[in-house]
């Protein structure tokens, strides 16, 4: 029979199935979450709220942002509660946890709930529930609740499954989690029609959710990592429970754990790209590894503890617009320091998640993160200021500002009319330069910006940019520092250049630029921002102008280089040059947009 005509039932509160493998419980293991919640202080993205010990769960509590209690009604603080009471046997973090559920249940109909809340909700009671009940200290949940929690999740998944979303990222974390009630409480499903229907609807998910390339469609580095923790997920749970998913599921996977490693800066993190957080998925990484086999996968995970060293460093992915320059895995220098480079020149993503930020770079080297992207910070506009149009616009990100207009015209979430248009133009590799190229078309202006990625000598980049327009344009270059260097960030003028600098990297402008460093914002992570200063090189008056800057890692308190630009019709020469003697001169010729003869001596 179907889930929907499951009769009203008492079930067994042990079933003899194996647990099902939770695939965040590592990342929940918060002793003072736990006790914050006992103590009715919920932290929700960033903000601390006190609601006491009698919870209205239908009324905002922070009206300003929807978002605080989306992130509140999927109940993630149990996992903490749970773990707590697994290490302590104090009965107040069960109780707390089982008199939550119980209000919620009482309080809120499942028809109005967000399908994707309720799934992310229905998932962390059943993980709560598992570790609650195979701690020592268990002897049973109070009277009746069981009953009330299973009957609940019966009537959420039927309701869920019957109003799943159409596609992309809520659709994943939807059947994911039918997949595991099914797995869990086989109750529910006695003829296995909900496990059959969500093998199958995660398999199509996949192929039709992540490009060739393995990205999830929404090109954002966040959900795409946040959708692979729901496949790998499944992909662990079937192998627990002896069952399979196509070959073509497998692959499709394989490639889309691949990017996931390789956006992975070398400090662990990714960058925070389109809609993004900050963050570590090294563990999703390592159960990629276990389960496909892959010692690549274990090396990048573990930081070259264990595993076998990834055979690339400079990758492309083509269809989403993705490339990176690597100097290494840990060959010549720590893996830690290595230089990382990803350059942004692909589509907007699907949904409402893209920002318009064509041509984006994001820099690391010797451990840190050195030219960031902004994050997301909000999805609430604001009363005051449009804190979310200011993250998504471009003046935010790594590229030129024209006009101070945004590539795509603003929209809170997905976008109408006319979008900004990328073109990878051509990639160069060989083994002392890597050369990236794309262009960014808008529908706001004529001007017409490529850029041009040079990574010399796996060492530093030179970042040649060209805007060609029809009229005369306000051209603003942009590059987002970390806030790290706020208070740490100079200029310094010398005969031949203006750079910027802080303890980390020098960015070096070719002759005429005046660089200025402006207050700005950087969000690690939703609802948190830091001060962190942006540096900008402004060009006015004339309708086409280039702009050429050296981005050097300072590792060990090194002097900046100096970097003079030759010009001669299509062909460019430029030096650089260190203080101890040597000079680097890269020549190259522009032959119909692209690039003819390329020189490095």
């Amino acid at each position: 029979m179907l889930l929907l005509d499951l009769p009203k039932k008492k079930f067994a509160s042990v079933d003899k199935r194996p647990e099902v493998f939770c695939v965040i419980e590592h990342a929940y293991r918060d002793l003072a979450t736990a006790e914050a919640v006992c103590s009715g202080r919920f932290n929700i993205v960033g903000v601390e709220l006190e609601l006491g010990p009698d919870i209205d769960w239908i009324t905002n509590p922070l009206e300003s942002d929807i978002e605080w209690q989306i992130e509140w009604h999927k109940f993630y603080y149990g996992l903490d509660m749970a773990y707590a009471y697994s290490k302590t046997g104090d009965r107040r973090f069960l109780d707390t946890w089982t008199k939550l559920v119980s209000s919620f249940i009482s309080q809120v109909p499942v028809e109005s709930a967000s399908t994707d809340v309720l799934a992310r909700r229905v998932q962390n009671w059943i993980y709560a529930r598992q570790i609650f009940a195979r701690t020592k200290h268990f002897l049973r949940f109070p009277a009746g609740f069981e009953n009330e929690l299973l009957a609940s999740i019966v009537q959420q998944i039927s309701y869920l499954k019957n109003n799943l979303t159409a596609e992309r990222n809520h659709r994943t974390l939807e059947l994911y989690a039918l997949f595991i009630a099914a797995l869990a409480l086989p109750q529910l499903d006695p003829r296995s029609e909900l496990l059959r229907f969500a093998i199958d609807a995660l398999s199509e998910n996949l192929l039709s959710d992540t490009l060739p390339d393995g990205v999830q469609r929404e090109l954002s580095t966040h959900y795409h990592c946040t959708v692979l923790r729901s496949f790998l997920g499944a992909k662990e749970n079937a192998r627990r429970f002896g069952l399979n998913f196509s070959a073509e599921f497998d692959q499709r996977l394989i490639k889309a754990c691949e990017f996931a490693m390789h956006i992975h800066r070398p400090d662990g993190q990714i960058p925070a790209v389109s809609d993004s957080d900050t963050g570590s998925y090294l563990d999703l990484l390592k159960l990629a590894g276990d389960v496909f086999d892959r010692p690549d996968f274990i090396y990048a995970a573990t930081s070259g503890l264990n595993g076998t060293m990834p055979e690339t460093s400079n990758v492309s992915f083509k269809e989403s617009g993705y490339f990176i320059q690597r100097s290494g895995w840990g060959e010549d220098r720590a893996l830690k320091d290595e230089r990382y480079l990803m350059f942004d020149c692909g589509p907007i993503g699907d949904g409402g998640h893209g920002h318009y930020d064509l041509l984006n770079i994001e820099v690391s080297a010797c451990g840190k993160p050195l030219i960031v992207d902004g994050g997301r910070h909000t999805y609430a506009e604001g009363n005051d200021f449009n804190w979310r149009q200011y993250f998504k616009g471009t003046a935010a990100h790594n590229t030129v500002v024209v006009d101070g207009k945004d590539q795509t015209s603003y929209r809170r979430g997905k976008p109408k009319g006319s979008v900004a248009c990328g073109v990878f133009i051509e990639r160069i590799n060989r083994p002392d330069l890597d050369i990236l190229c794309g262009m960014a078309l808008s529908p706001n202006y004529d001007a017409v910006h490529t850029r041009r990625v040079f990574f010399i000598r796996n060492g530093f980049w030179l970042i040649a940019d060209s805007l060609r327009g029809e009229v005369v344009h306000r051209y603003d270059l942009r590059f987002h520092l970390t806030p790290d260097a706020w208070n740490h960030c100079s200029i310094v003028k010398t005969e031949n250049n203006c750079s910027v600098r802080t303890p980390e990297v020098a960015l070096v402008f070719s002759a005429g630029a005046e660089p200025t460093i402006e207050p700005d914002w950087y969000a690690p992570q939703y609802g948190i921002k830091h001060r962190a200063p942006c540096v900008s090189v402004v060009s006015t008056d004339h309708a086409s102008t280039d702009f050429y800057t050296l981005v050097v890692p300072l590792c060990h308190n090194e002097e900046s280089p100096s970097l003079t630009v030759e010009k001669d019709g299509s062909h460019r020469i430029a030096t650089i040059s260190r203080n101890h003697g040597v000079n680097e001169i890269l020549s190259w010729e522009l032959l119909n947009g692209r690039l003819g003869r390329v020189n490095l001596l």
